[in-house]
């Protein structure tokens, strides 16, 4: 893989949960290119937990210079995995309605933990993939209440249609070593309206992590009706690892 950025300007990479794809990032990843920064917002194979990790490992690795992650949903599963932290240039994770899994834990376990996740059997669907597998989605009927209730409805609906499915056994996967917020300064944002991870969930494995925490009043899909508070967020955390670095301000409205 070819190798990019060879400044000591951190790269932020823009990771995408499950039952989205990359797209969630669009708005996310204008304001931040606004802002001076490289960005990579590659899309998840979604089939399982150290797959993932390992592809996104993969992806770090050909980046030059400090990298900060931002995951979202499932993706924080992802950029907490011993895999991504040992690539040796993650300088900041930042967390975006996501879990924050230690050693041993998966995110369906950590999902359960409180109550008020509507990610429940009557609103989820399971078919076989063509490939191998199972493909885990949200009903489209139940996509905008479970995760989207603060978008305009019509942009719901076009969220519901385009879900990346992923293999239901990722989400019950766990890892064993140190998570990478345990050696990288992280942060958090947790959406006080999200009905797919509780907020009480999203503060407990913050508030254990030691990240820096912003709250915002959002559901799920907080890149997609957040986005200014979420590059805010991540610009904060890009900034923190690069104190020198002196990049245009964001001037986005």
């Amino acid at each position: 893989m070819s190798r990019t950025n060879v400044t000591s300007t951190p790269t932020i990479v823009l990771v995408h949960g499950a039952l989205t794809d990359a797209s969630v990032w669009h708005e996310v990843t204008q304001r931040l290119q606004s802002a001076g920064y490289a960005v990579l917002a590659p899309a998840l194979p979604m089939r399982g937990l150290k797959q993932d990790a390992r592809y996104l490992a993969g992806i770090i690795g050909g980046v030059v210079g400090p990298v900060v992650i931002a995951g979202h949903s499932y993706a924080g599963a992802v950029i907490s995995h011993p895999e991504v932290a040992a690539v040796g240039n993650v300088a900041g994770l930042v967390y975006v309605a996501a879990f924050q899994p230690d050693s041993g834990e998966s995110a369906e376990e950590l999902n359960a933990k409180f109550p008020g996740s509507l990610l429940t059997p009557d609103n989820l669907a399971v078919s076989p993939n063509p490939l191998g597998g199972d493909d885990l989605t949200l009903r489209p009927e139940r996509f905008a209440e479970v995760y989207a209730a603060d978008l305009d409805p019509e942009l719901a609906a076009v969220l519901a249609a385009s879900q990346r499915p992923i293999e239901p056994a990722a989400l019950g996967e766990t890892f064993a070593g140190e998570p990478a917020w345990r050696s990288v300064r992280s942060w958090a944002l947790v959406s006080t309206r999200d009905r797919s991870l509780p907020p009480e969930a999203l503060r407990f494995m913050a508030e254990r992590a030691g990240s820096s925490i912003v709250e915002v009043e959002s559901a799920h899909a907080a890149p997609v009706s957040r986005a200014a508070e979420v590059t805010d967020l991540i610009l904060e955390a890009a900034r923190s690892v690069s104190p020198s670095t002196s990049l245009r301000s964001e001037t986005r409205p």
